[in-house]
């Protein structure tokens, strides 16, 4: 990135639900004292990009937390399906140039991150939306299917997300080490203002049902997501296993 600054309004919103199949209460489970959410609204604020950053949730108890740590949090509908949905309704109510939606459950999110995935969107007006990856670090994360994969085209811009390893490697195709072809997509988005409520008006695609990936409504409709590679080594909070491993991690960094 040649610099670090904009005249761009960009808003960066993290959506937060209470309720959750795998791990109800998830974004207020605490790690080292403090609640995810918290983790994750003080790596938005690293940012030199985004200029507010709002926490859009359907639950009082996480509105409550997140002023009592001094962010700013914002009620939306409980009838979202999802989590673009409800940045959705964020940004409705925000005047913004671009929007970009933080994964709640994200604890190690850092600014920089984040920073590399708007700048691509602050430096070309035609891009409609952008991503982050980065690398499989073995074969567990190849092979997982709660991993998504994605390949890209020589420009940066996506060509597919899989559940599913993905190019796949006829005859092993002489690739000795995985992490040199394979890269994992981090749920971290950034939208053109105008562009999304276009994507949230966008019927369910075929593709986006069958991998159960909401980014792949976008490219079926012929729209394009820059992704850019990243070293983030990220933990998302799925069930408690997941908190202890983002615990081990944090406590590397806070007391080592």
């Amino acid at each position: 990135m040649s610099q670090m600054s904009t005249d761009l309004n960009i808003l960066g919103v993290i959506p937060a639900r209470y309720t959750s199949t795998r791990f109800p209460g998830k974004p207020l489970k605490e790690i080292l004292g403090k609640p995810i959410i918290q983790y994750v609204w003080e790596g938005a604020k690293q940012s030199k990009l985004i200029t507010r950053v709002v926490v859009a949730t359907d639950d009082e108890r996480i509105k409550v937390a997140v002023e009592s740590f001094g962010g700013e949090a914002m009620m939306t509908s409980p009838d979202h399906k999802t989590g673009t949905d409800r940045v959705a309704e964020v940004a409705r109510k925000i005047e913004a140039d671009l929007v970009v939606n933080i994964q709640g459950d994200e604890p190690l999110i850092r600014g920089d991150i984040i920073d590399q995935a708007v700048w691509p969107l602050v430096e070309d007006s035609s891009i409609p939306m952008g991503t982050i990856c980065a690398k499989i670090k073995d074969d567990e994360e190849l092979n997982s299917r709660n991993i998504v994969k994605v390949i890209v085209d020589k420009k940066g811009f996506a060509i597919y997300f899989s559940r599913l390893p993905i190019p796949f490697l006829r005859d092993g195709a002489g690739v000795s080490d995985i992490t040199s072809i394979y890269r994992k997509h981090i749920g971290l988005y950034v939208y053109r203002a105008d562009f999304l409520p276009v994507f949230n008006s966008l019927q369910e695609s075929v593709l986006e049902q069958a991998e159960k990936l909401e980014q792949l409504r976008a490219i079926e409709n012929g729209y394009r997501i820059r992704v850019v590679f990243t070293d983030y080594e990220g933990v998302g909070i799925d069930t408690p296993e997941d908190l202890e491993t983002a615990e081990k991690i944090l406590r590397g960094k806070i007391f080592n």
